[in-house]
Parts: C-alpha cells; sequence; structure tokens
C-alpha cells in the first residue's frame, strides 16, 4: 500500500495549537498523550535507531515509533502479533458476526461516562448472547466469542458499538457433543434486540440508583429522577436493532476477518484525502445511502475534536473474551471443543491454519534481507524539534 499523501500528524502539528486554544479546557489527559504521542511518532522527537543487514552489512538509521493504540500508524504490527497468538484459538467451524449498537439518543451519556457505558455495553451484550444461546428454544449450548469496542461512526462522531466474533455453534449443556447452529441462521435478531435493550437499560437503571452517572450540561435535566425515568421509557419504545452476518468461512478467513476490527482506530491516514492546512477532507461511507463512498470536508479543530472523542480511558480495555473464550476457561475449553468437533463430521477446517503471510517488514533494499536493530539512541542524543505541547 502506498504512503498516504496526508497523516493525521501532519493535522496535529499544524492544528494543535488552534485545536487547545479551542478545546483544551474539556479535553483529558489521555486524549493531550494520545495527540503529543501521534504528533511525534517516528520522528526525532522519539529518538531512533540503527538496522543492519546480517548478509551484505548495509545500515540504516529509522525513528521509533510511539506504539500508541490510537496512532494509525502504529497498528499494523499490534494487529499482526495480536492475530498470531490468537491463531491457535480458532476453531475449524465457521463463525458468525454479530454486531450491537445502541440508540443514538444515548450517545451524549456515552460521552459523558465513557467507562461506566463502555463496561455496560460489554457486559449487556455479552450477557444476552449467552442467555439467548442457552435458550433451548435457540441453540441450547454454550457459546464462546471475542468482543471488540468501536465507539465512531464514518462521520467521526460518537456511535459505540461491540463487534463479536462467534463460532457457529457450541458445547451442550452436558459438554458431551457439539451443538450446530444453522449456517445461515445463529440467533434470532429480534430476540437479541429486546433482551439487550432490557439488559443494557436495567443497568442504566442501577446506575443511576446509585448516583454513578454523570449528567452534566445537556444531561442536567437527568438528574430529575421523573425526567430519567421518561428518557429510560422513550428508550424502550422502539426495537433496537443487532446484525447478525452470516458464516464467514474456515479459520484464515476468520483470523484474517478479526484483523480488520481488532486493532483499529477512529480513522485511518489513507482515508484523508487533503488538508489545505486549515481545512481536512476525509472519505466516509455512508451506510444510510447503499454504502457509497463520499467525502467530508471539516475545520482542522473540529476534525482533532471529533477524533479525541474515541480516546478511550486509561488501561480501559476494548478487546475481551467470553463463555468458553473467557482467559480463565479457554485453555481447558478449546481443548473439549476440539475433541467433540473431531467426533463430528462437520468439522472440515484445519484448527490449526497455516501462518499467515509475513506483512511487509524493513528488508535490506540491497539482498533482501530482513534488517536487525544493532543500536538505539534516546532524544537527547537526537536534535529535537519544537511542540506545542510541553513534554
Amino acid at each position: 500500500m502506498n504512503r498516504p499523501a496526508f497523516e493525521l500528524a501532519d493535522i496535529v502539528r499544524a492544528q494543535g495549537h488552534r485545536f487547545l486554544n479551542r478545546y483544551g479546557s474539556v479535553i483529558n489527559y489521555q486524549q493531550l498523550k494520545a495527540l503529543r504521542a501521534i504528533r511525534n511518532c517516528r520522528t526525532a522527537a522519539l529518538g531512533h535507531h540503527v538496522d543492519a543487514c546480517p548478509k551484505c552489512g548495509h545500515a540504516a538509521q529509522s525513528f521509533n515509533s510511539c506504539r500508541n493504540r490510537n496512532c494509525p500508524k502504529c497498528q499494523a504490527g499490534n494487529r499482526r502479533r495480536w492475530i498470531e497468538s490468537r491463531k491457535r484459538e480458532v476453531l475449524g467451524v465457521e463463525y458468525f458476526h454479530v454486531v450491537f449498537t445502541v440508540p443514538s439518543k444515548l450517545n451524549a451519556l456515552a460521552l459523558q461516562n465513557q467507562r461506566l457505558f463502555y463496561s455496560l455495553l460489554f457486559q449487556a451484550s455479552a450477557a444476552t448472547l449467552l442467555e439467548v444461546a442457552a435458550n433451548p428454544k435457540h441453540l441450547g449450548a454454550k457459546i464462546g466469542f471475542v468482543s471488540i469496542l468501536h465507539t465512531w461512526g464514518q462521520n467521526l462522531l460518537e456511535h459505540p458499538h461491540a463487534h463479536c466474533l462467534i463460532p457457529q455453534g457450541g458445547i451442550s449443556q452436558d459438554s458431551k457433543r457439539w451443538v450446530h447452529s444453522r449456517r445461515r441462521f445463529f440467533l434470532p435478531k429480534k430476540v437479541l434486540g429486546r433482551v439487550f435493550r432490557g439488559k443494557l437499560v436495567d443497568g442504566l437503571r442501577r446506575l443511576y440508583r446509585k448516583k454513578k452517572l454523570k449528567l452534566a450540561g445537556t444531561l442536567a435535566y437527568l438528574n430529575d429522577p421523573k425526567q430519567f425515568a421518561e428518557f429510560i421509557r422513550k428508550l424502550h419504545r422502539h426495537e433496537w436493532v443487532i446484525d447478525v452476518r452470516p458464516a464467514l468461512g474456515g479459520a484464515e478467513q476468520v483470523i484474517r476477518y478479526l484483523g480488520r476490527y481488532t486493532h483499529r482506530v477512529a480513522i485511518s491516514n489513507h482515508r484523508l484525502t487533503n488538508f489545505d492546512g486549515q481545512r481536512v477532507t476525509f472519505l466516509w461511507k455512508d451506510y444510510a445511502h447503499d454504502g457509497i463512498w463520499k467525502e467530508m470536508t471539516l475545520d482542522a479543530a473540529e476534525f482533532l475534536r471529533r477524533f479525541v472523542l474515541h480516546v478511550l480511558p486509561k488501561g480501559f480495555v476494548r478487546i475481551r473474551f467470553y463463555g468458553f473464550l473467557a482467559n480463565r476457561f479457554r485453555a481447558k475449553s478449546l481443548k473439549l471443543c476440539r475433541e467433540l468437533l473431531s467426533a463430528d463430521t462437520s468439522e472440515t477446517e484445519d484448527h490449526n491454519p497455516d501462518p499467515l503471510p509475513e506483512p511487509s517488514a524493513w528488508l535490506c533494499p540491497h539482498c533482501g534481507t530482513r534488517m536487525l536493530i544493532v543500536q538505539r539512541f534516546s532524544p537527547a542524543q537526537w536534535s529535537s524539534r519544537g511542540s506545542f505541547i510541553e513534554n
């Protein structure tokens, strides 16, 4: 893939001062830290290292990466390492992709209560899948899945949703057989939507009773219990739409599919089409009109404001495992799954797929051998540039 003409870092460097002057009083430390990391990524500010070819001796220097999880330039390596560690956990069955999205009425509440709301989104969506799948009327099995939080829409505004990747079936309640779901049908959408709605709304009620929700600014009126009760009632007046996408294919396809969702940031550099120093133009997919790609132009400060909305609280885990894939049960449960599937003729895929092709890496331009780091230098050993955010 060619290097993009414009990068998020260019916008931060050019318009960081103006963004801070306008929004500095409302952004938090984690957001500021993310902008600083993106601005400094692969520049002298983070130091550099010397690479050498072990075959022909060619040497070259490179600037260090910031490794911040919000940096669009630092996700490829993180994604690759995560996918490699998951590779042996993929079962030899097809997978479903289920997306839980909350109504837009909850977006402002989510922004003011990120840690609480996003945790509740994880809990409610996971409990919904486990409960509905365990019901004999539907699947009657114990399932396992990975859940990935995304907080953005294509226009960079708040749009919290959880992507869940689930094997096609689960372990029977007596743990003696693998229960298969239909290939084009996993669990009923309407049932999932209603159960999810009930669990998330009940969770909001509990948080409200315990006075844990922050309700300020445009949400201040919800501090009145009657107003909050009416707000909750409105959430019950329409169906919550859950997207259940059909089976993806075998193990290798699932691994590649996971890579599209795990270490994604709100916007990639390749979606940026123009930056004139003041205004940013980027591509976005309009799902309301058949997913047509369009261009949107924003003032740079507004663009950065939208971007930092999706910087998660410190230490917040955005990739989680549930059911038989939960960390404490995973090794034992996967062994059982494979034993059950090996006795079932429906397992058609090898659960140990071949390693994915190596991604593009820093190779010697003369002989093509992988370069090795032979020396590191700190920022103090390299001339640093001025910056708009003090270190």
